[in-house]
C-alpha cells in the first residue's frame, strides 16, 4: 500500500523528489503519513478534499483486496 500511495502522490505533485510516505501500525490498522513539499499540499488535498479522498479510496480498495486496513493522512 505504501508504494501505491507513493506512486500516486508522485504523479500529482510538481516536486516528486520531496514526496515521502511513512507507515506505522496501530492496532491492526496501517497508517500511511504522506509528506509533500509545502507548495504541493494543495494539489494532494485538492478542491474540497477530492484528490485526497480519491487517493484514500484507491489505497483502501487495494488494502481491502489484501484483507488489510489502511488509513492515509497528509502531514
Amino acid at each position: 500500500m505504501k508504494e501505491l500511495a507513493l506512486y500516486i502522490a508522485k504523479q500529482i505533485v510538481d516536486q516528486p523528489d520531496k514526496v515521502e510516505v511513512t507507515a506505522s501500525e496501530e492496532g491492526g490498522v496501517t497508517r500511511l503519513m504522506l509528506r509533500v513539499a509545502e507548495e504541493d499540499k494543495g494539489k494532494i488535498i485538492g478542491k474540497q478534499g477530492k484528490v485526497i479522498k480519491a487517493i484514500r479510496a484507491v489505497v483502501g480498495v487495494a488494502a481491502a483486496k489484501a484483507e488489510k486496513s489502511v488509513v492515509v493522512d497528509v502531514e
